[in-house]
């Protein structure tokens, strides 16, 4: 069982939150100015890197609050969390 650590309530195990999807997505200023091409690519395109990747968790069973985290996609790894709008934090490397 992996262990993630809220950043307002510490470390708990993962049945304790759900995904988020990708962070730091930036919502268009104008989504109406956009092609629909354009407008698909926010709605549904994201990176999906092999290693550190910046992710959205959410702490349903805990205090609901959202925060971003750095994880391993291979090793699975949480290198970090972090509060929802805070910048991602500068991290070389990973747990694997």
């Amino acid at each position: 069982m992996l262990i993630i650590t809220c950043p307002w309530c510490g470390a708990r195990p993962e049945v304790e939150f759900r995904y988020g999807g990708e962070a730091h997505i930036a919502r268009p200023a104008d989504p109406s100015a956009l092609t629909d091409q354009e407008w698909a690519d926010f709605l549904y395109n994201r990176t999906n890197p092999k290693g550190l990747h910046a992710e959205r968790w959410r702490h349903i069973h805990g205090c609901g609050r959202y925060f971003n985290a750095l994880r391993d996609t291979v090793s699975d790894f949480f290198v970090t969390t972090y509060k929802a709008g805070e910048p991602r934090p500068d991290v070389e490397g990973s747990g694997s």
